[in-house]
């Protein structure tokens, strides 16, 4: 597939391939950072692809205790709240394998978007760079809870984000200088849903998830219903 130099796309036939590949790319990734420097540093979306991959993850046998989790955005809810991406992530994996809860750093949105996103900047600076980011797209283009049409400076670690077109209005999520400040990007999109989303990302429009680009680009897995090939 032509589009952006620093996007790499990989078409899989269904969105089962798309979260086994992903997550047996996510452990050869954790293995060689914690060969090379003793730790696995990811951050984690949320969305019903990330949740299969996760659930893959729940059991596979790795070096768990390693392992270094962050969020790429969370939903200003209730700590506890079903909705919110570390209450998924929990349920689907972290709260199935031996990660210590010492090295889950969920983003404590449930204190409002400012006071979240200023306490989230200090262990996200000492965790730079990123082994590796997971992300999402939305319909509309975006990624985390970076949305088309609001500001979003290029030099900001953690972003307060108020007035998101999806409930709820409330969010933190991390700015593009820590989402493009990572050794490995993964993009998971699946579904006729995101088509146009890709069609206008590989246009060259300005969307969000066009801005991450991380140190080395970024590797997009897609099936062919969000490529557009189905038959």
């Amino acid at each position: 597939m032509p589009g952006d130099l620093t996007a790499n796309w990989h078409v899989l036939p269904g969105a089962a391939q798309v979260e086994q590949v992903v997550a047996q790319r996510i452990l050869v990734l954790a293995e060689q950072a914690i060969d090379d420097h003793g730790c696995f540093r990811i951050v984690l979306a949320g969305g019903r692809t990330p949740a299969a991959v996760y659930r893959r993850l729940a059991a596979a046998d790795a070096d768990w205790a390693h392992w270094r989790v962050y969020y790429g955005d969370e939903r200003c809810l209730p700590a506890d709240d079903p909705e919110r991406n570390s209450v998924m992530a929990a349920g689907q994996w972290l709260g199935r394998v031996p990660v210590p809860p010492a090295n889950i750093h969920a983003i404590p949105a449930e204190r409002g978007p400012e006071a979240a996103a200023a306490a989230y900047r200090a262990p996200v600076r000492a965790a730079l760079p990123f082994d590796l980011v997971l992300l999402g797209v939305g319909e509309d283009g975006h990624t985390a809870s970076l949305f088309p049409g609001q500001d979003h400076p290029a030099d900001e670690l953690v972003h307060a984000v108020h007035d998101a077109p999806k409930p709820p209005p409330d969010r933190v999520s991390l700015g593009l200088s820590a989402l493009n400040n990572a050794e490995a990007v993964l993009v998971l999109v699946t579904g006729s849903g995101k088509r146009d989303a890709i069609d206008r990302w590989r246009r060259g429009e300005d969307l969000p998830v066009a801005r991450i680009r991380g140190r080395h680009g970024v590797d997009v897995y897609l099936d062919v219903a969000a490529a557009g090939l189905e038959a």
